[in-house]
This record gives C-alpha cells, structure tokens and sequence, in this order.
C-alpha cells in the first residue's frame, strides 16, 4: 500500500527539482528524503527520478506519478480536514507561494497572526521568481499565491491585495540626495543599478517610464542584481541610483544608508493580488486565510511608517 508520507516527500522534491530543496521544504535532511525517495522506488519497482551528482530528474514513470500523486495527497488532506471541520476545527496544511519581497516583507506577520489564531494549521510558503507562483496554483502545488501578475486564466480568482509604491534611492552624498525634487529627463544622467527584467518592480518601473517615451535602453544601467536588497546595498556603497519597493528601502533611509528623491510627474506603484483557484473547492484553511488577510487587524499590520 502506498504510503502517503513518502507520496507528500516525492512531491516536494519533484516540485523544488532537488533532495536538498524537498528537505528545506520539509524540514528533514538531505539522506532522510533521499531514504524515502528510494524507499518509494522499492516500493513501485520503478525508478521515480535521475540522478546526476546533485541534479535529479524526473524519469517517465516519475512524470506519470506526479499528478496523481497529488491528487492521493489532497484527498487525504481534505479527508482529515473534513473530519476535524466536523467538529468545528480549523485545520490542516495550506500552501502560499509568493515571490521574494512578498516572502520577506508582507507574509511573515500575516502568518505568524494567522497560526496563533489557528495553530492546528501547517503553513508553507514557496518563495520564487515573479510568475512561478501563479504557476503552482495552476498545477495545485499551492492553494493561494500572492503575485503581481494578473494573468488571464479564467479560473483564477484575483482580489487586490496591497499596493507597493516603487521610489528612486541615491547614495547619501549623491547630488539629487536632498532636493525635493528632480525632473524625469534627468534619470538620463544617473547611474542605473536596475533588477532582472521580469522582476515586478522593474516592470513597474518600465511601464512607468513608457508614459514619457523612455525605455531601459534610455538609462545608464552599470549593475544588474537579483534581489532588492543587494541594491539597496550597493546603492549605500555608491555605485549607483535605484528604483526599489518603498517597503525594502524604508530601514535603509531610517537609518540614513540610502536617500530618496521625488520625480516630477513620476508616480510607480506595483499591485499585488491575492490569488486562488476558483474551480477548486477550498478547505477551511484556505478559506480561513483568505478571510484573515482582509481583517481590519490584518491590513494594520501591513501598514509601515513611510520614510521621514
């Protein structure tokens, strides 16, 4: 009989691409996933993956498995939450995917507010790149996604979530540091340290600057990194100006690490939505979530002090 621990292990290593990543996912080790892993293979007789080093791949008998391995991991799932709901519980797992800002700088008080008030709920949140998140909920490997894509899909259920205003900062000792403002034909002269393209806040930045017929090519861009607070960092360490999320940059300017400066005319926002999958029927967690994120007590704590 199959067991369906091992189904749920299998499952995050065939989603994380890597024994490493279903352990941090887990929480188990490396050895014990890939104890499990091939405890399951001896089990169907079949080799579920292919191993190159640290690389694994799914072989075709794992690809066959993956979907209805899922769909035994949520029956069970929602076997046990049904039976717990009986009984007025809320409980069970919930799956959030987000991408890296959201991950770090929105989500964790939601949860942690979230779990004290259900804490017979298991929550996993899956950080990735702008659009992987959207993904899982396509394919069920999660049950709610937090995204700034708004992708057509007709059975995605999309409901405005916050909204995160995107700001220029400058090393302390820049020129514009300090004035009220600078006009937009200036950015020309700046020195540009600018996010990977399909990053949401440089999206934001570029359908901003469509409005006044300036693309990324029209700025003097001298570093690309991967994440908001590497150029935060590297903004402090004077190699260049950057536009960034007002919610990653606010501990920088408190503490006077970076400066901010207004652009005339030039107001960037990126729209996060609450996304889930409408023609699934959610559990009580799911549902419980979702509610939780839109209470008055909730939308507090997503409020910061904006930078003096």
């Amino acid at each position: 009989m199959l067991d369906i621990y091992e189904l749920q292990i299998f499952l995050a290593a065939a989603e994380t691409g890597s024994f490493s990543g279903a352990g941090r996912r887990l929480q188990m080790s490396q050895p014990a996933i890939s104890m499990q892993i091939r405890s399951l293979e001896k089990r169907l007789g079949v080799e579920l993956f292919s191993r190159a080093g640290r690389h694994i791949q799914l072989t075709e008998a794992g690809e066959a498995l993956v979907p209805m391995a899922r769909e035994l991991v949520n029956l069970s799932i929602r076997t046990e939450e049904a039976i717990a709901s009986l009984q007025g519980k809320v409980v069970g797992l919930l799956k959030v995917a987000c991408s890296t800002s959201a991950g770090k700088y929105i989500l964790p008080k939601l949860i942690a507010s979230f779990i004290e008030r259900y804490p017979q709920v298991q929550v996993s949140c899956d950080v990735g790149p702008r659009g992987s998140s959207i993904r899982q909920l396509l394919d069920g490997s999660a049950h709610i996604a937090i995204s700034s894509l708004r992708e057509p899909y007709r059975e995605l259920e999309y409901r405005p979530f916050i909204t995160d205003p995107v700001i220029l900062i400058t090393p302390p000792a820049h020129p514009w540091a300090g004035r009220e403002s600078i006009t937009v034909e200036e950015l020309l002269n700046g020195r540009f340290i600018v996010r990977e393209p399909d990053s949401g806040t440089q999206q934001a930045v570029l359908e901003a600057l469509a409005a006044f017929n300036l693309g990324l090519g029209a700025l003097n861009v001298v570093m690309t990194l991967g994440n908001s607070e590497a150029i935060a960092m590297a903004v402090a360490e004077g190699i260049g100006v950057a536009f960034i999320s007002e919610r990653v940059a606010a501990e920088w300017i408190s503490t006077h690490r970076v400066a901010t400066v207004p652009i005339e005319g030039l107001n960037i926002v990126q729209q996060l939505y609450m996304v889930r999958h409408a023609h699934r029927a959610a559990t009580r967690a799911q549902i419980a979530f979702w509610e939780h994120v839109y209470e008055p007590e909730s939308r507090a704590l997503l409020s910061y002090p904006a930078p003096g």
